[in-house]
């Protein structure tokens, strides 16, 4: 089995690792992404903390894999248009890695590389049928059927955390109002709670998700009241995820899910209540299972899925 260079590249940093046949983390740097100072200068950091990776890793990388944050095109291996990476539209990154390192590289939308991680070395580890949901500043979706990645018209991952649950809603940056991220994010709860506590409520400056929850646990009833308002619009989400899909299991991560504790019992009760017309105790609804060093590890998997499966071609 291979031993793979991982690229993880989200709005606020970027990792790069190298992660063996087993989906271990050999060796890792990261950075903060700094978009602003362009793609070519974000390159040209990629490149140098992969190949410190590798040398610390005292191994050679048969391929790389990628997971990025936002549209990007795994076929062509071109980076979308993102509002937080600007002026990255366009660029060639997979390309660019092959030319740089003379191996074998792939690209996922960063959902969809979770989804093959968990698929392939985590919770969701022979599952014929997977959903990963991330939970964070936003919310990604990777679905898996049949051992592969579902996609859209033209390849494309599809926006599930875009889905509308209440049309009357806040508005969201797609444009559209009560769409479930708009509605379910760490962001979303600030804004809501901020929203809707008294002035002269005692912890209102600089509150977070985390705080929220941690003060949830400590019996403020304002922060209990976020909590369970969360909850049920992650609940209704998955439910409809259920109802649509029927997967094997729901894997759910990110960083609002490391309170799972304060939300697994009211989004397994609103799956019961909300999916009369299917056998959804037939998903199982877990946890990530590859801690912090997921979307690496997910980001290698991409590799594995586009190249080490049997049949896959191994031209760079």
């Amino acid at each position: 089995m291979a031993v793979v260079g991982a690229v993880d590249i989200g709005g606020t940093k970027i990792a790069v690792g190298v992660v063996d046949e087993n989906g271990s983390v050999l060796a890792r740097r990261e950075c903060p992404t700094d978009a602003s100072r362009g793609y070519p200068d974000a390159l040209m950091r990629m490149c140098g903390m992969l190949r410190e990776a590798v040398q610390q890793s005292g191994r050679s990388i048969e391929g790389i894999g990628i997971g990025s944050t936002g549209p990007v095109y795994p076929a062509t291996g071109l980076i979308g248009k993102l509002d937080f990476l600007p002026g990255w539209e366009g660029s060639p990154l997979v390309a660019d890695l092959v030319r740089e390192f003379g191996v074998t590289t792939a690209m996922e939308n960063d959902a969809d590389a979770a989804a093959l991680g968990e698929a392939g070395w985590g919770a969701g580890r022979n599952k014929a049928s997977l959903a990963y949901v991330t939970v964070g500043t936003g919310i990604g979706v990777g679905i898996i059927a049949g051992g592969q990645l579902y996609r859209g018209a033209d390849g494309a991952h599809p926006e599930i955390g875009h889905h509308v649950i209440d049309p009357s809603g806040p508005l969201c940056s797609c444009g559209a109002c009560g769409c479930w991220e708009s509605l379910a994010t760490g962001p979303a709860m600030e804004q809501w709670f901020a929203a809707n506590v008294p002035a002269d409520y005692p912890h209102r400056e600089g509150l977070t998700a985390k705080r929220i929850c941690e003060l949830a646990r400590e019996g403020d009833e304002a922060a209990r009241r976020a909590v369970e308002r969360e909850a049920r619009y992650l609940g209704i989400g998955v439910a409809n995820l259920v109802t649509l899909y029927i997967p094997d299991a729901i894997v759910l991560g990110g960083s609002v899910m490391r309170s799972a504790d304060l939300f697994l019992d009211t989004i397994r009760g609103t799956v019961r209540r909300h999916c009369g017309y299917v056998p959804f105790e037939k998903t199982a609804i877990e946890l990530a299972s590859l801690g912090t060093d997921a979307n690496l590890i997910g980001a290698a998997r991409v590799w594995h899925h586009r190249y080490a499966q049997p049949g896959a071609s191994h031209a760079a």
